[in-house]
């Protein structure tokens, strides 16, 4: 992946919707090559998709909830159980493998409390081989972004 690469990159993370015609534009290509280059870094799986970012409290979800995972046997077939029995769980927006005191990290979302309450006991609670859960719950968003950093960034020093 090179520089052009990257900026094809940060130039959809800003605005997906853009034409190709627009973002050739913006990084100073012809139209062709910027497209060929867009499939190109789709088929390698750097982009991953195009998707909508919507407000999780506007929509109707304002409950955001960290909730700390940690299982009981770290055999691989307790392992793989949690991850499977996560997969899909559409409360569960990410799960993160943690190093640390925690052996995951679920960003769950809900409605309300009462709902939060019954999705742990209908859903997290029925997996198998956790040794326990803390629930952290956002009681605001500070900062949110999507876009990654330009490398630029971390050679530079920041």
């Amino acid at each position: 992946m090179d520089r052009t690469d990257r900026q094809i990159i940060r130039e959809l993370q800003a605005n997906a919707r853009q034409t190709n015609n627009e973002l050739a534009e913006r990084i100073h290509l012809s139209p062709s090559p910027c497209l060929r280059r867009v499939r190109n870094l789709e088929k390698a799986g750097i982009i991953q998709g195009y998707t909508a970012i919507v407000d999780h409290e506007a929509y109707g979800l304002p409950i955001s909830v960290f909730a700390s995972i940690r299982i009981e046997k770290h055999s691989e077939e307790n392992v793989r159980a949690f991850e499977t029995a996560i997969a899909d769980i559409d409360e569960i927006l990410e799960c993160y493998l943690m190093a640390g005191t925690s052996d995951y990290m679920l960003h769950i979302v809900a409605d309300s409390l009462t709902s939060y309450e019954r999705f742990m006991k209908t859903k997290l609670h029925r997996i198998p081989g956790l040794a326990s859960i803390e629930s952290n719950f956002a009681i605001g968003t500070i900062k949110r972004r999507r876009a990654l950093p330009s490398l630029a960034h971390f050679r530079d020093g920041g």
